[in-house]
């Protein structure tokens, strides 16, 4: 009977709190998301701005979790570089503590009426703005419930012998203890996915007397390493700079624990006295009721007070970090070229204001990025007869690369056109720009046709051999007709290039049409089955698109568009 009264609030209460976190956390991220979003991706290169802007995202948006993994993939399409992250990084460890902050103050009562506005909001709103609204407030008004009914749970233990006997193995008053703490609190992080989760369970334990405030101190240290793993995870498959993004913040938690427990005595007097002197609180072990009110508000200043000295000490540090990251994650030198390519190389800001100079930055990095493309479609349109997945796979990474660079040029194309510049720059502006879009277009249109051969080959489809050889026909004459138009970008001949561009395009139409005609008569002949014949009728529509997009892109060269 004992369990029954303890077990099911103690878990019921946990999931309550675990999803009235996460109901939060959406809601929040879905309102403020794009916003927060165009803060990070233009975050300033100051390392002291970066840790204030991550502070003050992740405390707006309650999970440090959400905002390591958003950085992992900022940093993995090239928005930010690495040094950047790390300094929004340090900040969002400091935010991610405002959740136990609030969890302390004494606010359970509330939660029920909370949950109903909450509910209310969500059941009834029309706007979508308002429903995201009502599932911040329904989540705030559930994490309180869930530690009320948490509460509940544990108020029978706390005079039984076992569990007494149990609990007081998790003191930090001894190294071995503390070093207990730690690990189970990095674990049972781990498992919940929430250090968020961990510090309310933790402080409901101490408040009914189960755990001490020096082992409730340890356990949230280990949540600190715990949550790291999230990050880890959405790193998984990503480029190198991701990796290194990942390992800086498990570096930095790891690193920070392992200091704190080797000045653990100290820090704790550290914490007592901000508590006591600053906050003007009671001692921890002060019993109220059969409980102990105040602890939960020393374990929120511990929790806080250790990401800001972490933070402030890799602020001064960051450089040895990065090093760090860089020596967990080596890569070879085509991994290296492969991270340069969401870097723009020829566009210079300092030049905005000489528009001629400008322009021809951009068409250099305009020209860049289509060989980008080139050698992605180069790589692709081989992969099909050679029915290799791992060549393929480097597609994602240069389309990446592709959209990356089109903002950036695009972006700077729009701040030379709000200078002072001629009617005839601000045709060439719009040229560059359609030219930008059209190549963006082709590498969508790559990918396309990357991911039908992905299908044809992880579902062990075959072409016909006349199917194949149509593939190569095709797909060589849209890879002529690309190299002539990047060839007339490098080297611009208005005069001549939209009759020999005409003629390529109206070559790739036809070899479609024909194409299509023939493998119709090879599904009738039965040479041919209906799957990979659907698959190879979408291929041809990609690469009649390529050809559209090239011709597009020759008007812009000859000045037409």
């Amino acid at each position: 009977m004992i369990f029954t009264e303890v077990a099911f609030p103690l878990i019921g209460g946990l999931g309550l709190f675990i999803y009235g976190m996460k109901t939060m956390s959406e809601g929040l991220q879905r309102v403020a998301g794009n916003r927060l979003r165009r803060i990070l991706e233009t975050v300033s290169a100051n390392r002291v701005v970066a840790c204030l802007t991550g502070a003050l995202i992740t405390g707006l948006i309650q999970s440090s979790s959400a905002m390591t993994v958003m950085l992992v993939g900022f940093v993995n399409a090239g928005l930010l570089n690495l040094s950047q992250a790390l300094g929004v990084i340090l900040g969002a460890n400091i935010g991610t503590t405002i959740t136990a902050q609030l969890i302390a103050f004494k606010i359970t009562a509330y939660a029920l009426p909370v949950i109903a506005v909450g509910s209310f909001m969500r059941l009834f709103a029309k706007r979508r703005r308002y429903l995201d609204y009502g599932a911040v407030i329904l989540g705030f008004g559930l994490l309180f419930f869930g530690m009320a009914t948490m509460k509940m749970g544990v108020a029978p233990i706390k005079d039984s012998p076992a569990f007494v006997d149990f609990f007081t193995r998790f003191e930090g008053d001894v190294f071995s203890g503390r070093l207990l703490c730690v690990m189970v609190g990095a674990f049972l992080t781990m498992a919940l996915q929430s250090s968020s989760a961990t510090v309310g369970l933790t402080m409901t334990l101490a408040t009914q007397g189960l755990i001490g405030f020096p082992g409730a101190v340890a356990l949230t240290l280990g949540d600190n390493i715990g949550t790291t793993v999230t990050a880890e995870l959405a790193s998984i498959g990503a480029s190198p700079a991701a990796h290194r993004t990942a390992r800086s913040n498990t570096l930095f938690n790891i690193f920070g624990v392992t200091y704190i427990v080797l000045l653990f005595p100290f820090f704790l007097d550290l914490v007592t006295w901000v508590s006591a002197t600053l906050l003007q609180m009671g001692p921890p072990e002060m019993i109220v009721g059969g409980e102990q009110p105040n602890i939960a508000r020393y374990i929120a200043t511990a929790h806080t007070m250790f990401n800001v000295v972490n933070a402030l000490f890799f602020l001064i540090f960051l450089k040895f970090l990065l090093k760090a990251a860089y020596w967990l994650t080596p890569t070879n030198a085509e991994a290296e070229e492969d991270m340069d390519l969401f870097k723009t190389k020829y566009l210079d800001k300092s030049f905005l204001n000489v528009s001629s100079v400008a322009l021809e930055q951009a068409r250099q990095e305009i020209l860049r990025m289509g060989e980008i493309a080139r050698e992605s479609m180069s790589k692709v349109f081989k992969s099909l007869p050679e029915r290799k997945l791992k060549a393929l796979g480097q597609w994602r990474h240069r389309e990446d690369a592709i959209d990356v660079l089109q903002r950036e040029i695009m972006d700077y194309l729009v701040q030379i056109s709000q200078s002072d510049i001629t009617l005839a720059d601000s045709k060439q502006i719009s040229s560059l720009m359609r030219m930008t879009n059209n190549i963006e277009r082709i590498g969508d249109s790559i990918e396309n046709i990357a991911e039908l051969i992905e299908e044809m080959i992880e579902n062990d489809l075959d072409l016909a051999e006349e199917g194949i050889d149509d593939f190569n026909q095709i797909a060589k004459k849209v890879v002529e007709f690309y190299g002539f138009i990047l060839d007339c970008l490098k080297k611009p001949r208005e005069d001549s290039i939209m009759g020999k561009a005409r003629e390529m395009e109206d070559g790739v139409d036809e070899l479609r049409e024909i194409m299509r005609t023939k493998y119709i008569m090879r599904l009738r002949d039965g040479t041919c089955t209906i799957d990979p014949g659907i698959i190879f009728t979408d291929m041809l529509s990609n690469f009649e698109k390529i050809g559209d997009y090239c011709f597009n892109i020759a008007q812009s060269l000859a000045g037409i568009k």
